[in-house]
């Protein structure tokens, strides 16, 4: 029997958070960044299908709540404009830096983004349980820990962001569509009733 036990949980949320950890997130992601977050779901669908359609870059603004729009430039680039705090957007080229089909897709900003990021999306079969989804991202927020702060007043912190897009992502897979409040945010910032 082996003492090494594996778990879903991503690297940020490891119960050791050693130099163990740090070589694993230096050996899956570029340095882009200082700050770690990592968000799992297992999603009830094939590996090739969930991949397939994470891969389309242009496909994520269906289910990334922040995400103004994302502009293919090519096979392995692709140009980001996201919400931020107080009604502005950032944005920044990203580069798929690694990939492996049906398995994982790690990226990195290019040089003057305003948001440094670089990260890692894992997908692992589980068999009768689907797919295992993995976020494992590192950035360096706008401002600083003031940024930060600012971000999760917002709700636009990364963190937070990674939770609900990875929960929609699993809306969106597993039933064709996204379940909404009668009155989400979207109405609210718009002022319709």
């Amino acid at each position: 029997m082996s003492d090494t036990k594996t778990d879903d949980a991503p690297l940020a949320t490891a119960k050791d958070q050693g130099p163990a950890v740090d070589e694993a997130t230096d050996a899956l992601i570029e340095n882009k960044g200082d700050t770690l977050i990592g968000r799992t779901v297992t999603i009830n669908r094939p590996v090739g299908e969930l991949f397939a359609y994470f891969r389309d870059f242009a496909n994520l603004a269906t289910f990334m709540e922040n995400v103004e729009r994302i502009d293919v430039l090519d096979d392995r680039r692709s140009h980001w404009v996201v919400k931020a705090p107080g009604g502005k957007t950032v944005e920044w080229t990203s580069a798929v830096t690694e990939e492996e089909p049906d398995s994982f897709i790690a990226w990195a900003s290019e040089e003057g983004a305003d948001v440094a990021n670089s990260g890692r999306v894992d997908f692992r079969t589980t068999g009768e349980r689907g797919t295992v989804v993995t976020a494992t991202i590192l950035y360096d927020p706008p401002a600083g820990t003031v940024g930060k702060l600012v971000a999760k007043l917002f709700q636009r912190e990364p963190a937070i962001q990674a939770r609900r897009d990875l929960r929609r992502f699993k809306q969106l897979m597993e039933t064709g569509e996204i379940a909404t409040g009668a009155r989400n945010r979207r109405l609210q910032e718009e002022g319709k009733n």
